[in-house]
C-alpha cells in the first residue's frame, strides 16, 4: 500500500488532499507542523509526502532540507502544495528540494496527476535499480 504524509496546520486543506485521492487506494497519515512530521517520518517510511510551507515551527521549506538531508527521504517524491503564489516561492521550494510546487487552491485534476505521475517515476526508478 502506498502511504502518503499530509504535512498541513490547515485541518480544510488536509482533507482536500484525503477527499481528492481518496478513490485511488492510498493510505494518509497527518502532521500539523514540520517537526510533528519529522517525528512521524523517523518511524514510518512515507512513499510520498505533500507538505503545505505556512506553518508554525518549522516551515515547509526547512521540513523539505531535513527529509533531503535524511538517506530514507533523499529520493522520495516530496510536493508543496502551499498558498504562496509567487514565482520566487516556486523556484526557492524547487530548490530546497520539492519535487513539484502547486498552489492552492489547486484544481484536484492537477494533484491527481502530479502524485500519480511522481509515485509511478518512484516506482520506476526503484525498478531499475534492481
Amino acid at each position: 500500500m502506498t502511504r502518503i504524509l499530509v504535512v498541513d496546520d490547515s485541518i480544510t486543506h488536509s482533507r482536500y488532499v484525503v477527499n481528492t485521492l481518496s478513490d485511488m487506494g492510498y493510505i494518509f497519515e497527518f502532521a500539523t507542523d514540520g517537526e510533528d512530521a519529522l517525528l512521524k517520518c523517523a518511524v514510518n517510511n512515507y512513499d510520498l509526502v505533500i507538505m503545505d510551507i505556512v506553518m508554525p515551527g518549522k516551515n515547509g521549506f526547512q521540513l523539505c532540507r531535513a527529509l533531503r538531508s535524511d538517506l530514507r527521504y533523499r529520493s522520495s517524491p516530496i510536493i508543496m502544495l502551499s498558498g504562496k503564489g509567487l514565482d520566487i516561492d516556486r523556484v526557492w521550494g524547487l530548490r530546497q528540494g520539492a519535487d513539484e510546487y502547486l498552489t492552492k487552491p489547486c484544481n484536484p485534476l492537477v494533484l491527481v496527476e502530479a502524485v500519480t505521475r511522481l509515485l509511478a517515476e518512484r516506482q520506476h526508478v526503484s525498478a531499475s535499480a534492481c
